[in-house]
C-alpha cells in the first residue's frame, strides 16, 4: 500500500461525494421555486438508495469477476463487501475498500444526473424505486464494461474493445444521458412545456452548484489515476484547460445568437467543459484540451433548442450536456489524442489512423443503446403500474407540496408567499 495514493484517493472520493450535492444546488436553483426541495431531494435519494445497493452487491456486479463475455461481474464474490476488509485487500496501491468507496460516488452522481430530464413532474418515490432498478440493471453493468480492468478478462469495452474512457464519458454521461432521454419521453412534456416558460428561479444558487461541480470534478477526473501521480496531474490540467474552453465558448455563441452572454450558459458551459473531457482527459495534451472545450461549449450550446423543436421536454438539458457531451468527449479521442499524453494512443490527426476513432464510436453507440433501450422499458412499467408521473394538479401545485409537505422558501413562520408557490 502506498500512503500517498491512499491519501489522495480518500480526498478524491470526498471531492466526488461532493458533486452530488453540487449537482442538487444546480439542479435545484434550475427549477422553479415551486419544485427547488423535489429537485434537491432526489439527487440526496439517488446518495442514499445507490450507497445502500453498492454495499450490497453494485460494487461486485461492476468490479466482481468477469461472468463471461465481459458483460457483468460476480454480484455474490463480493456481496456485502466480504472479504474487502482486510489488510492484504488492495487495489492496485491503495486499500480495496477505499477504491469500493471512490467509485460508489461514481455511482451515486450518474443516477443523480437523470434526475434533471424529468423535473417539475416525478413522483419523490417512484424515482427512489427507478434509482434503485436502473442502478441494479444499466449503471453496474456498464460500469462493469467500461471499468473493470482485468488484463483480458474483465469488461469487454475495456478488456477487448479498448476504447478509452478515463473516468465515465460513457459509463456516466452518455449512460445518463441516454437514459434521460428516455425518462423525458415516457413522462412526457410539461403541462406549459415552451421555450421560456420554465426559467431558473435562483441563478446564484446554480452558480454555486456548477462551481462546487467543478472543484469536484477534480477529483473525479484526476482521482481516476487511482494514484498520486503524473497521470492524475495531466488528468487535472487538463480538465481546467477544456472546461474554461468551453465556458468560454458557450457565452460567445450566446452572445452571438441572443445578444448577450447570460450566467446560466457560463454554468451550462463549464460542466459541459467537464463532461467532455471526463473520459479524455488522459488521452490529450493541454491544447487538444483546449480545442476539445471550444467544440464541446459550441456543439452543447446549440444543440439546447433542439428540445423545443423536437418537442421532447428535458427540463434540464440533461441530453444536451451530458450525452452530446459525452459523445463529443468520447468521440474526439479518436481524432484529438496523442500518444504523448499517458493513455499512449495516437488518434487520426496524430498519424493514428481511424483505429481508436471506430473504438470509441462503437463504446459509445453501445452504452447510448442499452441504457436508452433498458430506461425506457424500466419507465414504461413504473408508469403503468405505480405511475411516475404526478397528477397534472400536483404539477400545477408543485411537487414540494405535494411530495414533501414543504416549499423552499418560508415567508415568516407559517405563511408561504402566493409568488413562490405559483411561480
Amino acid at each position: 500500500m502506498d500512503t500517498g495514493d491512499t491519501a489522495w484517493i480518500l480526498a478524491s472520493t470526498a471531492l466526488v461525494m461532493l458533486m452530488t450535492p453540487g449537482l442538487a444546488l444546480f439542479y435545484g436553483g434550475m427549477v422553479r421555486a415551486k419544485s427547488v426541495v423535489n429537485m434537491m431531494m432526489m439527487s440526496f435519494g439517488a446518495l442514499g438508495v445507490i450507497s445502500v445497493l453498492w454495499v450490497l452487491y453494485g460494487y461486485s456486479m461492476a468490479f466482481g469477476t468477469d461472468l463471461g463475455g465481459g458483460l457483468l461481474g460476480d454480484p455474490g464474490e463480493f456481496f456485502g463487501l466480504s472479504g474487502l476488509m482486510s489488510p492484504d485487500a488492495l487495489s492496485g496501491t491503495i486499500p480495496s475498500m477505499l477504491f469500493v468507496g471512490f467509485q460508489g460516488m461514481f455511482a451515486v452522481i450518474t443516477v443523480a444526473l437523470v434526475s434533471g430530464s424529468i423535473a417539475d413532474r416525478a413522483k419523490f418515490w417512484t424515482w427512489l424505486l427507478f434509482a434503485a432498478v436502473w442502478g441494479t440493471l444499466v449503471y453496474f453493468p456498464v460500469a462493469h464494461w467500461v471499468f473493470a480492468f482485468a488484463d483480458g478478462d474483465g469488461g469487454w469495452i475495456a478488456d477487448r474493445l479498448l476504447a478509452i474512457d478515463f473516468a465515465g464519458g460513457t459509463a456516466v454521461h452518455i449512460n445518463a444521458g441516454a437514459a434521460g432521454l428516455a425518462l423525458a419521453l415516457v413522462l412526457g412534456r410539461r403541462r406549459d412545456f415552451a421555450k421560456g416558460a420554465h426559467r431558473p428561479h435562483n441563478l446564484p444558487l446554480v452558480m454555486l452548484g456548477a462551481g462546487l461541480l467543478w472543484f469536484g470534478w477534480f477529483g473525479f477526473n484526476a482521482g481516476s489515476a487511482v494514484g498520486a501521480n503524473g497521470v492524475a496531474a495531466v488528468a487535472l490540467v487538463n480538465t481546467v484547460a477544456a472546461t474554461g474552453a468551453a465556458m468560454l465558448a458557450w457565452i460567445v455563441v450566446e452572445k452571438l445568437r441572443d445578444g448577450h452572454a447570460t450566467s446560466l450558459g457560463a454554468a451550462s458551459g463549464v460542466v459541459t467543459g467537464l463532461v467532455a473531457i471526463t473520459p479524455a482527459c488522459s488521452a490529450l495534451n493541454p491544447v487538444g484540451s483546449l480545442i476539445l472545450g471550444v467544440v464541446a461549449g459550441a456543439i452543447c450550446s446549440l444543440v439546447v433548442d433542439l428540445k423545443f423543436r423536437l418537442r421532447y421536454d428535458d427540463s434540464l438539458d440533461v441530453v444536451a450536456v451530458h450525452l452530446v457531451g459525452g459523445l463529443v468527449g468520447t468521440i474526439a479521442i479518436g481524432f484529438l489524442a496523442t500518444a504523448d499524453a499517458p493513455a499512449g494512443v495516437d488518434g487520426l490527426f496524430f498519424g493514428g489512423g481511424v483505429d481508436q476513432l471506430w473504438r470509441q464510436a462503437v463504446g459509445a453507440g453501445a452504452v447510448l443503446a442499452y441504457s436508452f433501450v433498458v430506461t425506457y422499458l424500466i419507465g414504461l412499467v413504473l408508469q403503468r403500474t405505480i405511475g411516475f408521473r404526478v397528477d397534472d394538479d400536483h404539477e400545477v401545485v408543485g411537487v414540494d407540496r405535494v411530495h414533501h409537505g414543504e416549499s423552499g422558501y418560508e415567508i415568516g413562520s407559517d405563511e408561504v408567499s402566493e409568488d413562490v408557490v405559483t411561480a
